[in-house]
């Protein structure tokens, strides 16, 4: 019976607790963004090329790719002029178009929310006005870049403060510009709001519905980026972002999934992820999720801690890090470590559940400067 009332404390904590990174404040319900891009029903009725046009509802990111290797320079503009927010956000279309496509998207809202997105230089690779809008911007070349990464955010992220100033760290543009930084510039880095993300500390956050919803987004994202001939992404996924990533771990082209401030990824073990993709987690002393219960009862919490041994993710070095929005901070050792990561230089060892502290080198853990099992130089 103890053990009862300590499970359903747990759980009535995980839905008032379990959130991203905005702080302490009450939750609205959001209703997630999903279906095919606006303006679908006029690029599927569009015979101006005298043949269908990949239906934006069915076709997959390969048939897209393939359905523009065939087109002429003329007739490809002739589609980012008739059909912006369509190609803007057709994965598996030319990154190059896509830019210029919601170049012109953006502008044609002359909404004041969007205003920093339309800035001259922007490569802003998705935006979708619905909603509260979602973006997903590239700090980078992705046509010549060796490795990709992509930042998934957690909760209070949309159009509108996918780039504020107050608190960098936190937002997906900070934490991406941060990363392809601390990289020396050697990789690309994808900036990804691309789902409905919670709002505040309501039943959202607790639940994965959310989550669901977008890690279908994230998968087929991923999946687009293959077929436009970019390479598998390592993907860097905080707080409620690591639920997406954890839902969409089966299907995402990755080689790394990186989590961190982590309220769960809605498994009880990296097994259960069933991916490929190197597993990594990380959580700084002072981040306040640890009070968050790891749990998952009726659809509530979102299960294990990713940083707990027996989940048997690789353990990340986050001493340095403050707070929940400090991993990508310069001068963290997560930051030098996802840096690592995300150049490629990982092993492929066998995870071990030993804990090092400040400035010791231990397996399990990724350090710079010894190459050890499961670690990155």
């Amino acid at each position: 019976m103890r053990r009862y009332r300590r499970t359903l404390v747990a759980a009535a904590l995980a839905t008032t607790m379990v959130g991203g990174t905005a702080g302490w404040a009450s939750g609205s319900s959001q209703r997630p963004v999903t279906g095919p891009p606006v303006g679908s029903a006029a690029w599927r009725a569009d015979d101006s090329l005298g043949r269908a046009l990949p239906d934006p509802a069915t076709a997959t990111p390969g048939q897209v790719a393939s359905f523009f290797a065939t087109l002429t320079p003329g007739q490809s503009q002739r589609l980012v002029r008739r059909h912006p927010l369509v190609v803007g956000n057709l994965d598996g279309a030319p990154v190059a178009l896509r830019y210029e496509a919601n170049s012109r998207a953006v502008r044609a809202e002359h909404d004041p929310r969007y205003e920093r997105l339309a800035e001259p230089g922007r490569q802003i690779l998705a935006f979708d006005p619905r909603g509260r809008g979602q973006v997903a911007e590239v700090y980078g070349d992705l046509a010549t870049a060796r490795h990709v990464s992509v930042v998934v955010p957690g909760s209070d992220i949309d159009a509108a403060t996918f780039d504020r100033t107050n608190d960098p760290y936190g937002t997906p543009a900070g934490m991406a510009g941060s990363l392809r930084a601390a990289t020396d510039g050697r990789t690309a880095v994808i900036a990804w709001a691309g789902y409905t993300t919670p709002v505040g500390f309501g039943l959202d956050v607790a639940t994965g519905d959310l989550a669901e919803a977008g890690a279908g987004r994230l998968s087929r994202f991923t999946q687009g980026l293959t077929a436009a001939g970019v390479g598998k992404p390592a993907l860097f996924c905080h707080s409620y972002g690591a639920v997406v990533c954890g839902l969409a771990a089966s299907e995402v082209n990755a080689t790394d999934i990186v989590v961190l401030g982590a309220p769960g990824m809605r498994a009880g073990h990296r097994a259960d992820l069933h991916t490929d993709a190197r597993v990594w987690a990380a959580k700084d002393p002072s981040d306040w999720i640890s009070k968050v219960p790891h749990v998952e009862i009726a659809g509530l919490g979102h299960g294990q801690d990713p940083t707990a041994p027996s989940f048997g993710a690789r353990r990340v070095p986050a001493e340095l890090a403050e707070g929940h929005t400090g991993y990508f901070v310069p001068g963290t050792d997560s930051l030098r470590a996802f840096a690592a990561i995300a150049q490629g230089r990982t092993t492929q060892g066998q995870v071990t559940q030993s804990h090092s502290t400040r400035g010791q080198n231990t397996q399990g853990r990724i350090t710079q400067g010894q190459n050890t099992q499961g670690e990155v130089r």
